[in-house]
């Protein structure tokens, strides 16, 4: 009877732990943030891998981030972000999914690193039964940096001057364009008065020549006519 009851136990807890082992059925790999550090009152995006490292097929039924802020009065809030993707997912045997969940930083959130941690909820498939069953729900810690708002401000004004000298470089060159056009302007005045005064002492030069030829052959038809008898 002993036996029998040894057995029984035995089998039980292999099934039990058999089971366990069935509803280990997903990991987080990585968590991975868009840019290495936010300000106050930004949006981002975290994305999640999730791996089926078991030997059934597995659904995604939820992914989702939770962020404890801590505002500039010292007050602790913790708010959860959930995934956009279309859920749930199914991931075959040995293969990544990948999804994206939104967050938004408040605008008095106070600067330093945040805990945000990811979760994913997942079901596997139990084909004895024919149906789904909750699985586990693997997570993921990562570390999210709220940047000073000092220096957002410095970096704003380190943009506006930027933009400042910009636009002063652009009225500069401007200003050096609308000198190089009058100068260009004023040679092409200098070349046409210079061609203008040619003109007019070569006309001249042409009207005295051909004044004294008309002059000298008036004479000397006027000296012929005086000497014929």
């Amino acid at each position: 009877m002993n036996k029998k009851l040894a057995f029984v136990s035995l089998f039980s807890f292999l099934a039990l732990m058999s089971v366990l082992q069935l509803a280990r059925a997903a990991t987080i790999p990585s968590a991975v943030l868009d840019r290495e550090s936010y300000y106050a009152g930004e949006t981002g995006y975290i994305t999640v891998s999730v791996y089926n490292d078991e030997t059934d097929l597995i659904r995604v039924t939820e992914v989702s981030a939770s962020v404890n802020y801590y505002y500039e009065d010292g007050t602790v809030y913790v708010q959860k972000f959930f995934s956009n993707e279309v859920l749930p997912d199914e991931i075959e045997v040995g293969q990544t999914a990948s999804y994206v969940v939104p967050i938004s930083l408040p605008t008095n959130v106070a600067h330093g690193y945040l805990d945000p941690t990811v979760e994913a909820r997942t079901e596997w498939w139990w084909a004895a039964a024919e149906r789904w069953t909750t699985s586990e729900r693997p997570t993921y810690s990562l570390k999210l940096y709220v940047e000073s708002p000092y220096k957002q401000s410095y970096e704003s004004s380190q943009e506006e001057l930027a933009g400042t000298q910009d636009q002063l470089q652009t009225t500069q060159d401007e200003l050096t364009s609308t000198e190089n056009q009058l100068t260009e302007q004023q040679l092409l005045t200098g070349n046409l008065n210079s061609m203008v005064i040619m003109f007019a002492a070569t006309t001249l030069v042409f009207a005295t020549v051909a004044a004294f030829l008309g002059f000298y052959m008036f004479s000397k038809r006027a000296r012929a006519i005086q000497q014929q008898p």
